[in-house]
């Protein structure tokens, strides 16, 4: 019996691996997030599934549905929205199995900030412009931040920034990172990326409150840096006609060029 927790994505039903798709339709027990894993999901069940919605239920009630199902023999498909890396409460479950001795396995899904890039038409890491793509948020009831791990210290870098769960305190967001990065900075929020009522609201920093007055909700993510629509930066040497490289080395002197000869 293997407790399999599955990345569901960040919205849209399609957007969920072929492994974590076939992991749900193996598995005759399934806990999943209802507050954010779409309902559609559940459909790659198999019938007869025992499906647990987790959202109401304690830390505690959850592990003992899960012991439950193994002690019945039961696999699980455990169903996190996005990414199973980041701010999902995965290792305090993770811990709790390993002092029951439950074996478990982990799938990967398509985290939230991927599927923003991806309706923004953006990438975040432009040459020249930002190199870096921090993900971060702002301190909660569920979790304070770190003291060394703030707005400010991560906007004196110059990355773009990915700020999570955050939205409802724009207003000091914007505050604390405009000294660092000017009101002309790039803003772009996605409300709920991928799913059906996905919005977006691009801006700048010195007008992102105005522009969302009304629209700031909860399930949503703010992205700010220069690489926000940039179009004035240099290209990747990666692709460049003279750019020696593995695959198309530039002459007999390249270091590659044995190794391309001999890989026919």
């Amino acid at each position: 019996m293997t407790v399999h927790f599955i990345g569901a994505g960040p919205g849209a039903a399609d957007l969920i691996t072929l492994r974590g798709r076939d992991l749900i339709a193996a598995c005759p027990v399934c806990l999943y997030a209802g507050s954010l894993v779409p309902e559609a999901l559940l459909s790659h069940c198999p019938e007869g599934t025992k499906i647990i919605n987790t959202a109401p239920l304690s830390l505690d009630e959850i592990m003992a549905e899960i012991k439950a199902a193994h002690d019945a023999g039961h696999d699980i498909a455990r169903l996190h929205s996005g990414d199973l890396s980041v701010w999902s409460a995965l290792g305090e479950q993770l811990r709790r199995l390993r002092d029951l001795a439950i074996p478990y396995d982990i799938t990967p899904g398509v985290p939230a900030f991927a599927a923003a890039a991806a309706a923004l038409g953006s990438e975040f890491t432009l040459p020249g412009v930002a190199q870096s793509l921090v993900l971060t948020r702002t301190s909660g009831r569920a979790s304070a931040m770190p003291e060394g791990e703030t707005l400010e210290n991560f906007a004196a870098t110059g990355a773009t920034l990915a700020i999570h769960l955050s939205v409802h305190v724009l207003d000091d967001v914007v505050a604390r990172l405009t000294p660092a990065y000017g009101t002309d900075c790039p803003v772009a929020i996605v409300w709920r990326a991928s799913w059906p009522d996905q919005k977006i609201i691009k801006s700048t920093l010195g007008s992102v409150i105005e522009a969302t007055e009304g629209e700031r909700g909860r399930t949503a993510l703010i992205l700010v840096g220069q690489a926000l629509g940039a179009e004035d930066f240099a290209e990747s040497c990666l692709y460049g006609a003279d750019y020696d490289r593995r695959y198309r080395p530039q002459s007999a002197d390249s270091p590659w060029s044995e190794w391309s000869e001999g890989d026919d």
